[in-house]
């Protein structure tokens, strides 16, 4: 079964392209959403537990600053002489009506000043009182009263008792228990630290709801004000206080956490009072910045479905733009399949479909160039067999003759010329071969063997030769005839011309994974002119137009004819049999000699 990537192979280009663009358009833009949306949400809910926070901690300190106040009416109320005495001697402290009033006008100078003190009582350690606002219920001992041993147990540290609740006091103005708040401070003795007295403000619980209420937490949140037993000092209706975690809020400084409260996701912040010990609640239902997000993730979506509109047109021009040439290349491609060489891509673009539809003109032109080369090669292979057929007629023929030649030379002693006829004989055998083009390379070296034994008895000692061959190279396969015209030219261009013997040495050997063969000669050589014009002619064989003569052979021609068919004639056949680098190659000094390099594929068996 082919797998999902086999088959995306299969698909169109165009149909990439539109899945490439969209991939690069939009799915960053829907990652760029969600990251947004992400961050405005993390951003949002900083900034609205940051702006709560900050709002708490105000109201904190203003509450503190109310409560800092009753402290230092506390304090002036406890350094009054009057009120010293009246904690050391009760009301003995006071022999008349007048200095009984002058004290509590003291005291009443302070409820008019501070208009949020509901009341004042000062109680001294014998539960004796002064007041002007407030009186006991009962004749019970105010000592007695929890207010009063809280007051005892902070020792002279200023206290908040939270709400009234059926203590032994109450006002002329009949406050309700919920409205107003205690605070208590003792009075204790420099010396002794003895408790004298206990000091008792009742503050009015009117001035929290002032600071309170007006503070806004979104659409519908509200603040609650709590003392350190829990108790709600403040409360909006229909606020939640039941349901508030109070271990949890009391336990830490501040902090914030969410709960559902009627299947409603409910967020609460706090800060407690390092100096009051209430604690300030927010408290706001989450779908109040739930709603502002989603007003922002309107924008993304609406932001991310605009780009992926953009980027399915943008992706359906571009692929088309860009597939529509490559179907039409395509199409001009199976013509050519079918036999149509004449078509041409004529579009006018320089982008990379231009350079593709250009070198494809390019190759068309090249293929037909190619195509009348083949022919002209085949028509030429044709003829070059016909001649060798009508050559090998007479080579038959002239075997068979000296064959006779040979026993009759025998029959009557003329060794010598029956070894040149047998040496003959041997050179024609091995050039027929029976029509065959590859034989073994010992039977080339065989030939050439041959060949320079006739030439030994010709040239006598002026000629002197050595044939190495690897004998793991004896049964490799070779082009035949490929030895004797290098040999020759070695011969008469080399040996002949020059004075004294000469030498010609033929060695094969196998590198890099080829028969090279190597002629050397220590002959006249060439020059430099001759030797370049002469690579030149082996260079161009195998190439487009290596048929057509050269400047420089052109140039020659008129000189006198080249001298160089033999070279070119084995040069052709192997390079038009296994092409480059195999062929020959040539190097030579003048006056010093010259080398030729013959470089044949190695092949086991007859191809």
């Amino acid at each position: 079964m082919r797998t999902k990537w086999l088959q995306f192979d299969n698909w169109s280009i165009r149909d990439k392209l539109i899945l490439h663009i969209l991939l690069i358009s939009i799915f960053p833009a829907l990652c760029l959403g969600l990251l947004i949306s992400w961050a405005t949400s993390y951003t949002i809910e900083e900034q609205v537990n940051g702006q709560t926070s900050q709002l708490i901690g105000n109201v904190n300190k203003s509450l503190d600053y109310h409560a800092s106040n009753m402290q230092n009416v506390s304090y002036l109320i406890s350094f009054n002489p009057e009120i010293g005495r009246f904690f050391a001697e009760g009301t003995l402290a006071f022999p008349g009506e007048q200095e009984r009033y002058n004290t509590l006008k003291f005291l009443q100078g302070f409820t008019t000043l501070h208009s949020e003190i509901a009341g004042i009582m000062v109680v001294n350690h014998k539960g004796e009182y002064l007041s002007n606002e407030m009186y006991a219920r009962t004749s019970r001992n105010l000592t007695e009263e929890n207010w009063y041993q809280d007051a005892v147990k902070a020792k002279g540290i200023f206290k908040l008792v939270g709400h009234p609740v059926k203590r032994n006091v109450t006002s002329h103005a009949n406050y309700k228990d919920e409205e107003v708040v205690s605070f208590v401070r003792a009075v204790l003795d420099p010396e002794t630290q003895a408790v004298q007295g206990v000091v008792l403000i009742d503050f009015k619980s009117r001035l929290i709801a002032e600071v309170v209420r007006d503070v806004r937490l979104g659409k519908s949140g509200y603040l609650i004000v709590m003392d350190d037993k829990g108790d709600a000092l403040y409360a909006p209706k229909n606020s939640i206080v039941d349901q508030l975690e109070r271990e949890r809020i009391l336990t830490d400084n501040a902090g914030d956490f969410a709960e559902k409260v009627d299947g409603k996701p409910i967020q609460y912040i706090y800060q407690k009072s390092s100096f009051t010990g209430w604690t300030t609640v927010g408290v706001f239902p989450m779908q109040d910045r739930i709603q502002g997000i989603n007003e922002i993730n309107l924008y993304i979506v609406s932001f991310v479905f605009l780009v992926s509109l953009l980027g399915i047109a943008a992706s359906y021009y571009l692929s088309y733009s860009i597939s529509r040439p490559i179907i039409q290349l395509s199409s001009f491609m199976h013509k050519v399949e079918n036999g149509n060489m004449s078509i041409r891509y004529n579009g006018k673009r320089r982008d990379e479909i231009g350079m593709l539809g250009n070198s494809f003109n390019q190759m068309l032109a090249q293929i037909k160039r190619l195509l009348r080369q083949v022919n002209e090669e085949q028509r030429l292979k044709r003829e070059a067999e016909l001649r060798s057929l009508q050559a090998h007629i007479q080579p038959h023929f002239l075997y068979n003759t000296l064959d006779t030649i040979q026993w009759l030379a025998r029959k009557d002693g003329a060794y010598e010329a029956t070894e040149v006829v047998e040496s003959l004989s041997r050179l024609f055998r091995i050039g027929l071969s029976r029509g065959k083009e590859i034989i073994p390379l010992a039977d080339e070296f065989e030939h050439i063997r041959s060949y320079l034994m006739i030439q030994k008895t010709r040239y006598k000692d002026k000629l002197n030769y050595s044939i190495e061959i690897e004998p793991e190279l004896m049964n490799l396969f070779v082009i035949k005839l490929i030895l004797q015209p290098v040999v020759e030219n070695a011969i008469y261009h080399g040996i002949k011309e020059r004075r004294g013997s000469g030498f010609i040495s033929i060695r094969a050997t196998a590198e890099e994974g080829m028969v090279v063969i190597r002629i050397e000669d220590d002959g006249n050589g060439m020059t430099e002119g001759k030797l370049d014009l002469l690579r030149t002619q082996l260079d161009q064989v195998g190439k487009t137009d290596y048929m057509q003569p050269t400047p420089q052979e052109k140039g020659e021609e008129e000189r006198g004819p080249l001298k160089s068919y033999g070279l070119r004639n084995v040069q052709e056949r192997i390079r038009l049999s296994y092409g480059e680098p195999y062929g020959i190659s040539i190097d030579s000094q003048w006056k010093s000699g010259t080398i030729v390099t013959i470089r044949h594929p190695i092949m086991h068996r007859e191809e």
